[in-house]
């Protein structure tokens, strides 16, 4: 896909091949399309480039569709192996439909963007232009008969021995003869930045992460302490909200993920017998496919991914929260509140109206107490109220008039 890391993966090669001396850059392209600004930004650095660049779509069964016709045809020499095609190029609004106008007025900002490049570069500008308007596609044979590409090579090393001898001339004017039989292939090596962001870009990565950072934070908040989850969780959130940052958000998509969210709590609060619950599912199932809106397909969520996350998010955060609502219904057993009806034992006689404090023996504990009703040593009794460090409590009737 081409996105921004494209770019950036794009330029710091060059800056690689500037600084040891390269007499080539090769472009390999393997892409369905991408993000229109993320292209026009690659096309720029390879116009800027300081050594001619070949644009190379490779291996055979490879495409550069979209967005990859453009950067195919910005470089000084285009190239294909056998079996593979390119074209499809016509430009789509991601996150709804272009009315006639504005259609026409994008059609014809990127023609004119692509005959620029291709008029110089000596190709056919006409037939180029059909990929946009007519999203016209075009193999490796028709692409070099028809004068959109210079070469047809089996692999890297069979292009640049046909590269060897060739004139080059760069959109400035400069004219280079290229000497690359034998040549020594560099590869540029991604840093770990760009492993990493190339690899979330990917939608149904980038949702993983923050359907897992989500989780992660939640298990935080309701078990404070835990601190792994809740790190985990916030680098995880922050990834997948980073990724999807630069992909065309569906708010209706976005609208639906948050009903899930809200079912699922109502699920735990109130006895719906698992009907909210499966709302929910079914909500962020339609929520993660709708998220992302893109023509191409490589940059949509899966149904597959989408119920895979959904189904068991939805078991796990339905159990979460009912175990949390059950332990707030559940009676308090620490402080204050903790000692509320607890039963203890008489040590001392207990006077009413607490005219005289006595000891009882409760929870482990010799606590002093008093009692509006008269308690002898030894019969049982229950707390009603605590006042301060002394212990109001009431006799417990003995069964069936039984004594104590």
């Amino acid at each position: 896909m081409i996105h921004p890391v494209t770019a950036e993966i794009l330029s710091r090669a060059i800056q690689q091949a500037k600084q040891e001396g390269a007499a080539v850059l090769l472009v390999r392209l393997n892409t369905p399309g991408g993000l229109m600004d993320a292209m026009r930004e690659s096309i720029e650095k390879i116009v800027a480039a300081p050594m001619p660049v070949v644009t190379y779509v490779a291996p055979s069964g490879a495409r550069a569709a979209s967005a990859g016709f453009f950067i195919l045809e910005a470089g000084d020499v285009a190239a294909m192996a056998p079996g593979t095609n390119t074209g499809a190029a016509h430009p789509v609004l991601m996150g709804g439909e272009m009315d006639p106008i504005m259609k026409q007025k994008v059609e014809n900002d990127a023609a004119a963007s692509l005959r620029s490049i291709v008029a110089k570069r000596g190709r056919n500008s006409a037939l180029a232009e059909k990929a946009i308007r007519e999203s016209q596609s075009f193999t490796d044979k028709e692409a070099l008969d028809n004068h959109l590409i210079e070469l047809v090579a089996n692999d890297d090393r069979d292009l640049l021995d046909k590269l060897d001898g060739r004139e080059v001339t760069r959109l400035d004017g400069t004219r280079t003869v290229l000497h690359t039989r034998g040549a020594t292939i560099e590869v540029y090596e991604r840093n770990l930045r760009q492993k990493i962001m190339s690899a979330i870009s990917d939608p149904n990565l980038a949702l993983v992460l923050l359907v897992l950072g989500a989780l992660g934070i939640y298990v935080e908040f309701t078990s404070p302490g835990l601190i792994v989850p809740g790190i985990l969780g916030a680098i995880m959130a922050l990834l997948g909200l980073s990724a999807l940052s630069v992909l065309p958000i569906n708010w209706l998509g976005a609208a639906l993920l948050l009903l899930a969210f809200a079912l699922f709590i109502l699920e735990a609060k109130f006895a719906t017998h698992g009907v909210l619950g499966a709302g929910g599912a079914l909500s962020m199932v339609l929520g993660a496919v709708m998220l992302i809106d893109s023509p191409v397909p490589e940059m949509r969520i899966h149904l597959s991914t989408a119920i895979a996350l959904a189904l068991p998010f939805s078991l796990i955060t339905m159990l979460l929260l009912s175990l949390v609502l059950r332990a707030r219904r559940n009676k308090v057993v620490t402080g204050t509140q903790g000692m509320i009806s607890e039963i203890g034992t008489a040590v001392t006689p207990l006077a009413p109206d607490g005219k005289i404090d006595g000891k009882i023996f409760v929870r482990g504990e010799y606590w002093n107490a008093v009692s509006p009703a008269q308690v002898a040593a030894g019969d049982r009794v229950h707390v009603v109220a605590i006042d301060r460090l002394k212990l109001i409590v009431e006799p417990i009737p003995p069964l069936n008039g039984a004594p104590t």
